[in-house]
């Protein structure tokens, strides 16, 4: 095929990137002999070396297999960005079992999908979290259950304070440790040998189960291979070609969780020999003093973070300099929000594009060539990509026509987890359909137009409406409801409900939104509620979520005619 976009790359990219026949886990091992000193996780002010670190893993691993840990046994693992979840991915993958990464917002049917779903037998929890995964553990095939908190990886001091802090807030939890079926993480640690079992993983093993949602509403488990997460952390290290091995340090705000946090915010830092800079919430206060006194040197983030620290008061006397490369996706950036902090900080932004099912990146803007605002920009090394009609999928479109990207290359998963229906749809020919709408220019430059699919994203975060559409049904007051996303200045989108009420029935919008707090994730819960005597409906009578969001989108644009008007005046 012709891959025009070839002849956009930058001059030291490699058309071809060359793919080391070991798993992450190896790699990671070749890295400690290589850098045993250098700082490989910095939480707090808490330090682990590339050697300190290791010695974590290994032990982590060695007390896994004694727990009965075999390859291909499923571990969920329920924790934010601190050096915990960095451990327990790692000696995970080095047995050869699957990680399951879960949301530590999830609410408890979020959590029992999941779980259940992936047929996990371990799960590792962090502990003011362990009473509400208490609650859905009978319902799943979860054996042992390994608890640790915040205060284990904190300086002397800060681990004395936290207590007293986790107490005022409510936080503290009293786990009941039996050493059978729920253990202590730094426990088990410090009572195991840090010599690991032997790696027998093979690049084709399973070694994620990711979880994203679908047309359907219901979340499927996206099977990503060691060849898979590899592929896309080598491909990513090719396309920066100024990466500096042993020397950078990434500030890793991007939840983990998260497939691009997972790739970009720790494998590729470790593969690179780096710093990762932890960061388990997002605070925007808190992200400029860490970005002063961390001094990062690559920062991986959304729109939202950057237009939060492009907004914040004291943002012109930071001093932010310290961050040469910005990679961002999820999301459309807009163009004023990229000047703005690129100006700040003296910084590049690299817009990009990827989804769960491809680890996640396969479009990059260059770091040294044109970057084009709006376009995903360029397939990365090893990555075809081409325009299909909307139909059928099977007609090839001639540049600038738009149809829908279709995607192949090593980092495309292997399947959907037991659906599959759903992965032949998504799979054809190796090609995978996106379901997102694009054009590409003469340059090989992508853009994307709209999705097939009705997924809201909100933040970063992938939201899918139906599944938004089922928790309002389950309201006794409500008759109809849809959600659709509606444009957001700083989130990008949020979610709107239209909502019919029963006959007789009084409902109000806090109502709606206290009880979806409830039962989804805060993010997913609607910002906007609208309540109507009737929705429109398709001529076989289904709700048109088209109209709906048309309609939104009508209201949006008059408010901001309006506001306009109002600014002239």
């Amino acid at each position: 095929m012709d891959r025009i976009w070839l002849k956009s790359y930058d001059p030291r990219v490699p058309h071809h990137a060359e793919y080391p026949e070991e798993c992450l886990p190896r790699l990671l091992e070749a890295r400690v002999k290589k850098l045993p000193g250098n700082s490989a996780t910095e939480f707090y002010g808490a330090r682990l070396t590339y050697e300190a670190l290791w010695k974590q893993i290994s032990s982590l691993a060695n007390a896994l297999r004694l727990l009965g840990l075999r390859h291909g046994d499923r571990v969920a693992v329920m924790l934010p960005n601190c050096p915990q979840t960095v451990i327990t991915y790692y000696a995970v993958l080095w047995l050869g079992g699957v990680v399951v990464l879960t949301n530590p917002l999830y609410v408890e049917r979020e959590m029992e999908h999941q779980w259940k779903d992936s047929g996990a037998k371990y799960l590792v929890v962090l502990d003011h979290l362990y009473p509400k995964a208490r609650k859905v553990i009978p319902e799943t095939a979860i054996e042992k259950v390994i608890v640790t908190g915040i205060a284990e990886c904190l300086p002397f001091l800060l681990k004395h304070l936290y207590p007293l802090k986790a107490k005022l807030k409510k936080l503290f939890t009293a786990v009941p440790y039996d050493e059978r079926t729920i253990f202590n993480f730094t426990r088990l640690i410090r009572s195991t040998e840090p010599t690991p079992p032997p790696c027998e993983v093979r690049l084709d093993d399973l070694a994620l189960l990711q979880y994203t949602g679908g047309t359907t509403g219901i979340a499927k488990g996206v099977m990503l291979s060691h060849r898979n997460i590899l592929s896309n952390v080598i491909q990513l290290a090719s396309w920066v070609q100024d990466l500096r091995f042993g020397e950078e340090r990434f500030l890793a705000l991007l939840p983990i969780f998260h497939v691009f946090g997972m790739t970009v915010a720790m494998n590729l830092p470790l593969y690179a020999g780096s710093a990762l800079v932890l960061v388990p919430r997002f605070d925007i206060d808190e992200i400029m003093k860490t970005i002063r006194k961390a001094r990062p040197t690559l920062f991986p983030g959304v729109p939202t973070i950057y237009a939060a620290i492009n907004g914040h008061p004291k943002a012109e006397t930071f001093d932010l300099s310290s961050i040469r490369i910005c990679v961002t996706g999820s999301a459309p950036m807009p163009v004023e929000s990229l000047r703005r902090f690129e100006s700040l900080t003296g910084s590049v932004i690299l817009e990009g594009y990827g989804l769960s099912e491809t680890s996640p990146v396969t479009h990059a803007n260059p770091v040294e060539g044109v970057r084009k605002p709006g376009s995903i920009g360029l397939a990365l090394p090893d990555t075809d990509c081409k325009i299909v009609d909307l139909e059928l999928g099977t007609r090839d479109m001639a540049v600038g026509e738009v149809g829908e990207l279709v995607i192949r290359g090593p980092q495309v998963m292997k399947a959907y987890w037991k659906m599959p229906e759903e992965t032949a749809n998504a799979l054809r020919d190796g090609w995978l359909y996106t379901g997102d709408i694009a054009r590409m220019d003469e340059d090989g430059y992508v853009y994307i137009i709209d999705r097939k699919k009705d997924m809201i994203i909100s933040g970063g975060y992938n939201i899918y409406p139906r599944e938004v559409d089922e928790v309002l049904y389950e309201h006794p007051k409500v008759l109809d409801a849809v959600a659709v996303g509606v444009p957001d200045d700083y989130r990008g989108e949020i979610v709107k409900a239209f909502i019919v009420p029963r006959v007789g029935e009084t409902l109000t919008e806090d109502e709606i939104k206290q009880f979806c707090k409830t039962r989804l994730a805060a993010y997913k819960v609607p910002r906007l509620i609208e309540l109507r005597d009737s929705l429109p409906k398709t001529a076989v009578g289904k709700i048109s979520r088209k109209e709906l969001r048309k309609q939104a989108l009508d209201e949006h644009e008059s408010k901001k005619t309006r506001e306009k008007a109002d600014d002239g005046r």
